[in-house]
């Protein structure tokens, strides 16, 4: 049975945990464990098995059966928001370890990220990446954190079931030859294949930043270019309507 503990102070060592995992990276990657919110989100983490540290509901306990080894806390509302990343939360608002990366495994289809900076663009990605059944999602270079707690809001849950990789070029240029896998970039270039035309059922996929795009490290290490087909009077799509659009394309 779970021994409840009601806080009422900020300078509880479970109020301070809570806000150095949400808003410290480096104490988020020390004690390997990162911040989630809400109830569907905690039931969601329940049933993919993620490993949970500890829950901090406001005011009151919800009626979730959590594993005893999870420990739970209370806190009063102003205490909860203030130990809260998301202002907006209704609660409860919960600790999840990092998973351990994946030893071997096989890919047929990859969505590549680099230098997408922003935390909802990303988690937006991972989404939909799991719906339409993409093997992994890879971040290279400055991407926003995987663990931030907008990328792991706007995953809505996916970040449970989706498989997540960090690499830099040379490591992605490694990886895919090694898994035999097609790399193709996303560009806006007269060379770039119409992506009607080109075969990328078993591939992966690299898309950059809406501001500078790829760069051309990682162009180099491509085996091809392909654009999406639209409208010659609309600039761009947003990054992450552009891979949901590419996804749904490698899914077919």
């Amino acid at each position: 049975m779970n021994l409840m503990e009601n806080i009422t102070s900020r300078k509880n060592r479970i109020i301070c945990h809570f806000r150095s995992v949400a808003n410290d990276r480096e104490y988020r990657c020390n004690c390997g464990e990162y911040v989630c919110d809400g109830l569907k989100t905690l039931r969601e983490a329940l049933n993919c098995g993620a490993e949970l540290g500890c829950v901090l509901w406001k005011e009151k306990a919800g009626d979730v059966k959590l594993p005893d080894t999870v420990a739970q806390y209370t806190a009063p509302t102003d205490l909860f928001e203030y130990a809260s990343p998301l202002k907006s939360s209704s609660g409860p608002v919960f600790t999840v370890k990092m998973p351990k990366r994946d030893g071997e495994f096989k890919l047929e289809r990859a969505i590549v990220l680099e230098n997408l900076q922003d935390p909802g663009n990303v988690g937006t990605v991972i989404r939909t990446a799991n719906a339409f059944n993409i093997d992994a999602v890879i971040l290279v270079g400055a991407c926003a954190d995987l663990y931030n707690s907008k990328t792991v809001r706007a995953s809505m849950g996916a970040i449970f079931r989706q498989r997540v990789l960090t690499m830099s070029i040379q490591e992605l240029d490694e990886f895919t030859q090694k898994q035999a896998l097609p790399l193709f970039g996303a560009a806006l270039s007269d060379k770039a294949a119409n992506l009607r035309n080109i075969e990328i059922h078993r591939a992966a996929v690299a898309i950059g930043s809406e501001g500078r795009g790829l760069s051309k490290e990682l162009l180099d290490i491509c085996g091809g270019e392909i654009i999406i087909p639209m409208n010659p009077e609309s600039e761009s799509l947003n990054a992450a309507v552009a891979a949901s659009v590419i996804m749904w394309e490698m899914s077919r």
